[in-house]
C-alpha cells in the first residue's frame, strides 16, 4: 500500500510539475513576443499593454520559481497575477471589438487603446494573443491546484 501511495504523490508532482512548466512556456513565449513587438517591431504601446505587460511579465520570473524545487505554492502567487492582467485584456478586447465605448477613454495620451496596430487572419489581434495568454495560463494554474487538492 506504501509503495501504492508513493506513485500516487509522484505522478501528480509530476503532472503538476508539466503543467506549471507548460504556464511557464506560454508566459515566457508572451513576453518575448511583446518585446518583440515593442523592441523590434517599433509597435506603439498603448497604456492598457502596459498594465497587461506589468502582470505578464513577472509570471515568466515567479512559475519557474516553482519549478526547482517543485512547490505548487507559486500558484497562490501567480493566479492573482493571471487573473487581474487577464481581466486588463478582455477589457482591452472589449474596447478594441467597440463594446465598450471609447468615451470611458482608459489612454487619454498617447496611443489609443481601441487602434489595431495588427490583425492576422482577420480577426487576429494583439490584445486577443493577451486574452487567450491570460486564459491559458490562468486555467492551467487552476488544474495544476485541483489535480494536487486530490
Amino acid at each position: 500500500m506504501a509503495t501504492t501511495e508513493i506513485n500516487s504523490t509522484s505522478t501528480e508532482t509530476t503532472t503538476g510539475w508539466t503543467i506549471i512548466f507548460v504556464a511557464w512556456l506560454i508566459a515566457s513565449a508572451s513576453t518575448l513576443g511583446a518585446l518583440f513587438f515593442g523592441e523590434i517591431m517599433k509597435l506603439p504601446t498603448c497604456s492598457l499593454c502596459w498594465y497587461q505587460r506589468i502582470f505578464m511579465f513577472p509570471l515568466a520570473l515567479i512559475l519557474p520559481m516553482g519549478l526547482f524545487p517543485f512547490d505548487l505554492k507559486v500558484i497562490r502567487y501567480s493566479l492573482p497575477l493571471a487573473v487581474i492582467g487577464g481581466l486588463v485584456a478582455v477589457f482591452h478586447q472589449l474596447l478594441v471589438a467597440g463594446v465598450i465605448p471609447e468615451d470611458v477613454r482608459p489612454c487619454a495620451q498617447g496611443v489609443p487603446c481601441s487602434q489595431t496596430v495588427i490583425e492576422w487572419f482577420g480577426f487576429l489581434t494583439i490584445p486577443l494573443l493577451s486574452v487567450i495568454a491570460f486564459s491559458i495560463i490562468i486555467t492551467l494554474l487552476i488544474w495544476a491546484y485541483l489535480r494536487s487538492s486530490k
